[in-house]
């Protein structure tokens, strides 16, 4: 039974996965068969008000050296692919912005932005040698187009670098933890990720369940 067109691949080709109960409201999330992406539809999304409240609540910053390394499974792998001084675009940077300056550290330069946090619409139409985007992707309403924006704005041979985990089995979603945020609206798979290079004609590697490395041809 079809449900509701997926919002990455546009296919009208999905089903309902399951539903759950998070913070006592119930969800629906909805899987395409195409892309493989699992989805909530959106009248099940949070408020812009409730999502920076939600957002505010996290205790990232620059001085934790846990999440610096918990960014560096991004940081490592991406750094011994960028040339020396490359220039950046931290998507997707939070309240505390700390991957770009872990980057700027090494010698690149970084642009920050954040559709909440630092939302300068004008970093958006530069060209960056890279994009990290690290635990945002699975906040996109409409990764359709987010991913469009990543292949406009990135220079030919540079590299995008995702972060966000990886859940591969189905069967394991309803009990899977990283569905129990309700900013989280987007959740992909290593097949998901294959699709999203295949469309754009990137190449895709990966590093562990939740770094994906895309490289622009």
């Amino acid at each position: 039974m079809n449900y509701i067109n997926c919002p990455l691949c546009s296919s009208s080709k999905t089903y309902l996965l399951c539903s759950k109960y998070i913070f006592k409201h119930q969800r629906e999330f909805i899987q395409c068969k195409i892309c493989d992406l699992i989805f909530v539809p959106k009248q099940f999304h949070l408020s812009e008000k409730e999502q920076i409240n939600r957002y505010l609540q996290h205790n990232n910053s620059p001085t934790d050296l846990n999440y610096r390394k918990f960014l560096s499974k991004l940081l490592i792998p991406l750094s011994k692919r960028i040339p020396a001084k490359s220039n950046g675009l931290d998507y997707g940077s939070g309240p505390g912005p700390t991957l770009s300056i872990m980057l700027e550290e090494m010698g690149h330069n970084v642009s920050i932005y954040d559709l909440y946090f630092a939302p300068n619409n004008m970093i958006l139409k530069k060209q960056y040698d890279f994009i990290t985007c690290t635990e945002t992707v699975e906040h996109f309403s409409d990764p359709k187009t987010e991913f469009e924006k990543f292949q406009k704005m990135l220079n030919p041979k540079g590299w995008i670098g995702i972060m966000t985990s990886i859940i591969e089995d189905p069967k394991l979603f309803l009990d899977w933890h990283y569905n129990r945020d309700p900013t989280h609206l987007s959740f992909y798979s290593h097949k998901t990720m294959n699709w999203i290079a295949k469309k754009f004609n990137w190449t895709a590697k990966f590093y562990g369940l939740n770094v994906t490395l895309f490289k622009k041809y």
